[in-house]
């Protein structure tokens, strides 16, 4: 799990656990404090935003969890996972296009950053070089051709192993555009 994700669960949670243990009770307490229950609108308020918090850090503790169970060794080596960068051609769009493939707290779609659970991250995931997927997205189906892969076992070292171009598959597609 990236570490700047994990750090920033984890000051929410303790932001959050500060509020829950000392602000909430002290808001709760003057509101009590006001008379009757039934009509005091702060102390709605104050139940609400109580019930609130517990119910974010019940999400945050599982989505820690959920983090702390992915292993980067699990990854495949040869397919699109989380943390590959994918240079697809969009076939509708008739464009190139890199996605990362990133956790949801990271996604950003403007920068390229798109999440493993997205319709087109789900849609890449597990495929290779060469593929050709159809993705159903909000505005309507994409077919996007796979042209380059960088997994993050790639990232942490180069594999000598590769006799291939990185380009080959995209000479290949503008080659196989012009027959």
């Amino acid at each position: 799990m990236p570490e700047h994700i994990k750090k920033q669960i984890l000051a929410e949670i303790k932001a959050l656990e500060h509020e829950l243990s000392h602000e909430l009770p002290a808001e709760i307490k003057k509101a009590r404090a006001m008379g009757d229950l039934s009509e005091n609108a702060e102390y709605h308020m104050a139940k609400q935003r109580q019930d609130f918090v517990n119910a974010r850090l019940g999400q945050l503790n599982r989505r820690m969890a959920e983090l702390s169970l992915v292993n980067l060794s699990n990854i495949p080596k040869d397919k699109v996972g989380f943390g590959s960068t994918v240079v697809v051609y969009d076939m509708t769009k008739d464009e190139e296009i890199e996605y990362r493939l990133v956790t949801s707290e990271e996604s950003d779609v403007a920068k390229g950053l798109i999440s493993t659970t997205s319709p087109i991250g789900r849609g890449l995931v597990g495929k290779q070089v060469g593929d050709t997927v159809t993705i159903v997205t909000p505005n309507g189906k994409r077919q996007l051709e796979i042209l380059k892969l960088t997994t993050v076992h790639d990232e942490s070292g180069p594999d000598e192993s590769s006799d291939e171009s990185p380009d080959d598959a995209i000479n290949e597609r503008q080659q196989g555009k012009s027959k």
